[in-house]
């Protein structure tokens, strides 16, 4: 099996499949599927960017439109709002015409159409575990009907403290149902998950995740103190494509975009202090290719599906070496090559090589002579604004 036309689904789901040019089907969706389709729980793991997320949708949009729905029977919790919203997005973009609309209950904005949505009576719930908790115990989520319950990227959401929310969560949930559960590690809190709430599931592991992709070819720049930011100019000057800048603080995070915005570069920002609609406002911008460049912190190391990502740039090195895994992994999916290129200078030297010997890797060096002068402030046709775009409710001093 090789293609979605190879698998039993609807005419209807088909066709929109087609419409929205899935073809080839990748290995998570090739081994998770079937099982699914046929009721039985799943646990998946895969690197990131393997198309984890259609693995788990297809089955739930065949569930929903089998049968009528009348109440909310299908629940996807997962960590960020972004990652929720591009769910969302991607479930509106295949459902069929006469399946009911997927309520997105998320942090950060407002909460009256998530509201109604579940008053409505979804059939389908994408939700953080956050907000879904803060509305269930107001009495506004019923979930007593749920058939599938989908835990995505759950790895992440216990690393964010979600592990009391979602177990708040599912001990409301029938006990007779399908639980599809992905992530990128099967941590010892993960498998605890598995064990207490899913039923004989059918294991889904391909790969190794704790190393990047083959996809991904991997470069570091040993910089003196001070020259971080030249050798990240010439980066940008000289790559082609949208560039993705990871930081490890928010504080950071500003400081770089300004300073990038100052040097011509069309630039965006996000971080977890940032407002919803800030935060939408950037990521849409970046994915629609008005900006070249966005800056973000590890926020965007999980939650952030765009495929064509040309390049990532570690500015700094993350606190922790698997979020070097999936800060790499936004580069270099859906079947294109990517590269990613980290900076360090000074002791990050050695946090570096302990990365290495972590994840059982080796990246290659690079020559930065051109580092030593600093690149003139040229500003290019197509970087001709100086300024950063703002975004609602923000102001630049």
């Amino acid at each position: 099996m090789s293609t979605f036309t190879e698998l039993p689904l609807s005419s209807s789901l088909q066709k929109n499949l087609a419409a929205a040019q899935f073809v080839t089907l990748t290995p998570i969706q090739e081994s998770a599927i079937p099982p699914a389709l046929e009721g039985r729980d799943v646990i998946g793991t895969a690197q990131t960017g393997t198309g984890k997320t259609l693995a788990f949708l297809i089955p739930l949009i065949e569930i929903l439109n089998r049968e009528p729905v009348r109440n909310t029977v299908a629940l996807v919790l997962l960590p960020t709002r972004e990652l929720a919203m591009q769910v969302h997005e991607q479930y509106e973009q295949l459902r069929t015409k006469t399946m009911p609309k997927a309520a997105l209950v998320i942090g950060g904005v407002s909460e009256k159409a998530q509201i109604e949505g579940l008053r409505a009576g979804s059939g389908l719930v994408i939700a953080t575990p956050g907000r879904l908790q803060d509305l269930m115990n107001r009495k506004f989520a019923d979930l007593r009907h749920i058939k599938v319950l989908v835990l995505d990227e759950a790895d992440r959401m216990l690393d964010m403290g979600f592990l009391p929310a979602i177990r708040r969560i599912l001990a409301v949930l029938p006990q007779q149902r399908q639980t599809l559960c992905y992530s990128a590690t099967l941590e010892q809190s993960v498998a605890g998950l598995v064990h207490d709430y899913m039923r004989d599931p059918v294991r889904v592991a391909l790969g190794s995740v704790l190393k990047p992709a083959e996809s991904v070819q991997l470069k570091a720049y040993e910089v003196r103190p001070g020259e971080k930011l030249d050798v990240l100019r010439q980066l940008l000057y000289s790559e082609k494509g949208q560039t993705l800048i990871f930081t490890r603080t928010k504080r950071g995070a500003e400081r770089l975009a300004k300073e990038l915005v100052r040097d011509g570069f069309n630039a965006a920002l996000i971080h977890g202090d940032r407002s919803q609609s800030q935060r939408n406002a950037a990521l849409n911008g970046f994915q629609e290719c008005r900006y070249q460049v966005l800056v973000a912190t590890d926020i965007a190391s999980r939650g952030l599906h765009v495929d064509d990502v040309a390049h990532v740039i570690n500015y700094d090195l993350p606190k922790m070496a698997e979020d070097f895994i999936h800060r790499v992994g936004r580069t270099g999916r859906a079947g294109l090559q990517g590269l990613a290129s980290t900076l360090v200078a000074g002791a990050e030297v050695l946090e570096l090589r302990q990365i290495e010997r972590t994840l059982k890797l080796r990246i290659e060096r690079m020559q930065n002579d051109a580092a030593v002068e600093r690149p003139k402030r040229i500003i290019q046709n197509t970087l001709a604004s100086r300024t950063l775009t703002a975004l609602p409710g923000e102001v630049f001093v």
